[in-house]
């Protein structure tokens, strides 16, 4: 799934390639993607033009003209593409957007779970699965405060806690697997039980794990690539997800992996050790 990372990612690559450009008809080629009435999802992009496109946590914010914005959850494996040719585009693209300088943006996703929605600007950090999202790495709202009263309220293992979104948004289970094994946390350590230290360990290993996730294109494990084709490069500076087997880079320990609240779950046992 992309991850914060992937997304500030695609979201520079479409603003870099089709900002500005006016949508001037869309083909809907597989309806439960889109949640408006189809022939509302035209009728108000259609004419309009792409102001911007911006983020939260996860999701893509298509700011368009009349302060419309399309909400884009890529959810497993939905990526975008910008072409210049209808014909290539695969079977896979369900969505398509026509420019107005004659390219056109796919929407692409083999699995389909992928979302999008037109809402009024005003309501686009109101709609469901957005409102109650945490705050970001990387932005004045994230700060040690927040995220100890969060984690202080919170009862589960932490690595269930950082990955529902309420806490801090935008990591999914790659960049909570890299956290922990900076901040030298277990996985199952409940999340109201970590010590000052480790609080302030793991405030910073999110911001810096995020940061360099950003700077190196996002991690590609298996499909990501962004709105250019683009591989990511941070999978060549994992120390913990998908290194089971491997000896700690820390420690030499060997990376071991375990399932926990049903997601695999990479850490080193002796650096990562429950209080």
């Amino acid at each position: 799934m992309p991850e914060l990372p992937e997304v500030e990612t695609v979201r520079r690559e479409l603003n870099q390639m089709i900002k500005g450009q006016t949508i001037t008809a869309i083909d809907v080629r597989y309806p439960k993607i889109v949640v408006n009435p189809i022939a509302q999802f035209k009728q108000l992009l259609i004419g309009q033009e792409l102001v911007d496109v911006g983020r939260r946590a996860k999701y893509l914010l298509f700011h368009f003209g009349d302060d419309l914005t399309m909400i884009s959850h890529l959810r497993m494996e939905g990526k975008y593409q910008v072409r210049d040719n209808l014909q290539d585009f695969d079977k896979h693209v369900h969505v398509i957007f026509t420019l107005s300088d004659g390219r056109y943006l796919g929407y692409r996703d083999v699995r389909k779970f992928g979302r999008m929605e037109v809402v009024p600007r005003t309501a686009e950090l109101t709609t469901k699965g957005i409102a109650k999202l945490g705050p970001e790495p990387l932005t004045p709202a994230y700060t040690y405060e927040t995220l100890a009263d969060g984690l202080q309220r919170k009862k589960k293992n932490i690595k269930t806690v950082l990955l529902d979104q309420q806490v801090v948004s935008g990591l999914g289970n790659i960049y909570v697997d890299e956290v922990l094994w900076q901040a030298q946390i277990n996985p199952e350590e409940p999340a109201n039980n970590l010590t000052t230290a480790q609080l302030t360990a793991l405030y910073s290993a999110i911001n810096d794990t995020i940061q360099a996730a950003i700077a190196a294109g996002g991690t590609t494990i298996r499909s990501y690539v962004d709105a250019a084709g683009n591989q990511g490069q941070f999978q060549l500076q994992l120390r913990a997800y998908k290194q089971d087997g491997k000896p700690c880079q820390r420690c030499g320990t060997t990376i071991e992996k375990i399932k926990v609240g049903g997601r695999g779950t990479h850490f080193c046992p002796h650096c990562q050790k429950l209080n």
